[in-house]
């Protein structure tokens, strides 16, 4: 088999391809790759460059960041941190760790819980710390609180810890960029961290981000959605009380952006009833399928 048909069936293709795909010259992949580490291509046996289709969304994850006015140095450090990429760590190193930080949040040690994080998010990508950190331990801590295991000042001071940490993550994530999306949770609904996750997870998939937070009322989203035009709103809603006495004014939120109902008071009959998207998967998965382009 040639070589060239043998990296077809492999999947890789030249730079040639890789800037038809994204819309970037040779030359500036080329300086992209040289400078700043964005692409580590293989390499044929004459030495040519070959590509893949995770190095495409990297590409175009970094165009979006900086068309959006982003230095090219902060797009490459946020376009080399996809989901999906190894974590370097061991899983049972990894449950360990998460394990340290949930015991640290449930002691209301601010010490521990603060030095875990700073650790996790020095050796790790921030879609890992989520999606196998964060999000875990808001589950597990969930749960317990249903059980009567937690006390409410554990479960408030875990809370305040992880969204202080988190949007802190978020900062800039309103940055200007080509695509956004509107945040809020329904009338009455508090927690708000998953969301917030969804944010940085989208915004990093490079997606500008509007957050309006917890208990807003449906008119305001609505209003905020004919403002701003989002390519999505996502209106979150831990129990069915959350969204089902709104219907009517989630079908006028529907008809003026997409809509997305997530959490677990969210059902597809819902979704349907207001022509609205049902989000099934975790955010940071979620915020994964908007696509970087």
């Amino acid at each position: 088999m040639q070589e060239t048909e043998k990296n077809q069936e492999q999947g890789l293709f030249r730079i040639g391809s890789l800037s038809k795909r994204t819309g970037v010259s040779p030359e500036l992949l080329r300086a992209w790759e040289r400078r700043y580490g964005v692409l580590r291509p293989a390499r044929t046996e004459g030495r040519y460059r070959l590509y893949t289709e995770s190095d495409v969304d990297r590409v175009l994850l970094m165009k979006t960041y900086t068309d959006g006015g982003m230095s090219a140095s902060d797009a490459a450090r946020m376009a080399s941190n996809l989901p999906g990429a190894s974590t370097g760590v061991d899983g049972s190193v990894l449950e360990a760790r998460r394990r340290l930080l949930l015991q640290a949040l449930l002691a209301m040690d601010d010490h521990v819980a603060n030095a875990s994080l700073d650790s996790l998010l020095s050796d790790l990508s921030v879609e890992i710390v989520l999606s196998d950190v964060v999000l875990p331990i808001l589950r597990d801590i969930g749960e317990a609180w249903k059980s009567g295991e937690l006390d409410i000042s554990q479960e408030h001071f875990a809370s305040t810890i992880l969204r202080g940490r988190l949007l802190g993550l978020a900062r800039g994530w309103g940055a200007p960029l080509p695509r956004r999306v509107l945040l809020a949770c329904a009338p009455g609904e508090m927690h708000d961290l998953g969301l917030i996750c969804f944010g940085i997870a989208a915004w990093r998939r490079g997606y500008s981000v509007t957050f309006l937070g917890q208990d807003t009322p449906i008119a305001a989203v609505t209003r905020a959605a004919r403002e701003i035009e989002p390519t999505l709103v996502v209106l979150l809603g831990l129990t069915p009380e959350r969204f089902l006495p709104f219907e009517s004014e989630m079908k006028d939120l529907a008809a003026a952006a997409p809509l997305a109902l997530a959490g677990q008071g969210a059902s597809d009959p819902m979704a349907q009833a207001v022509g609205a998207k049902l989000m099934t998967r975790d955010p940071v998965t979620e915020a994964s399928l908007l696509g970087a382009a």
